[in-house]
């Protein structure tokens, strides 16, 4: 949607004008900033609705950015797209899990970031309008509104991408959600990352709130199960 903000965050000068320029011509409102702790200062100045930033950065990590990203409450549900030249899974899925949303691999087509965006940017305008709602069984308590979850009456603390995830089998039950349906929804991703980071925050989860909290179905995908 034209007028959206973004801010970018990379130290390639080159790269980060000629981004900004494209994106620009496309309606985005861009800010760019070439270190990771200016870039959380602007964000937290004045939020944006997305931000790009790169895994390398010359004063911090990418990662770590992220992750007080993900830790500043004014912000939690601010898209993410990592940018990087790395390409092994564990450097995908280690930003993944930090908290980013997507992750682009260098060097990567215009089109290809402007559908990543786009996807992100809508998923975010489609999660604004559905009303916070709870999940109450008799050992499980999810208030997603809150951002609060509790099993036994004890708080369980999840990271933004957990409780997503867990919510999103949540008001599916009693569905089987494959793990390409779930990379859709909660990633705002088809099939352009490895169902196996799905498995990843599944054990999570599990390990948080019990194994038989969430039912595997072989060949199939997930079924939240609860507690009766």
């Amino acid at each position: 949607m034209a007028g959206e903000r973004l801010v970018l965050i990379e130290d390639d000068l080159d790269l980060a004008a000629s981004l900004g320029r494209a994106l620009r011509r496309q309606g985005y409102v861009v800010s760019h900033v070439a270190m990771g702790r200016d870039g959380l200062a602007a964000i937290a100045d004045a939020p944006p609705d997305l931000v790009l930033l790169d895994l390398n950065l010359p004063d911090m990590d990418g990662v770590e950015v992220c992750r007080e990203l993900r830790s500043m409450e004014s912000v939690q549900d601010l898209p993410v797209i990592m940018l990087t030249a790395r390409a092994e899974e564990r450097d995908r899925v280690k930003g993944l899990d930090t908290g980013a949303d997507d992750y682009v691999v260098k060097p990567f087509s215009l089109r290809e970031l402007s559908s990543r965006i786009n996807a992100q940017l809508r998923r975010r305008r489609l999660d604004r309008r559905v009303p916070g709602n709870s999940y109450r069984d008799t050992r499980l308590e999810v208030r997603r509104d809150e951002m609060e979850v509790l099993l036994d009456e004890r708080s369980v603390r999840l990271t933004v991408r957990e409780l997503e995830l867990l919510w999103f089998l949540i008001v599916n039950r009693p569905r089987v959600m494959s793990r390409e349906a779930i990379l859709e929804r909660v990633w705002g991703l088809s099939t352009d990352i490895e169902t196996r980071t799905v498995d990843v925050h599944i054990r999570a989860l599990r390990k948080k709130l019990g194994p038989e909290c969430i039912e595997t179905l072989i060949g199939a995908g997930y079924r939240f199960r609860g507690y009766s």
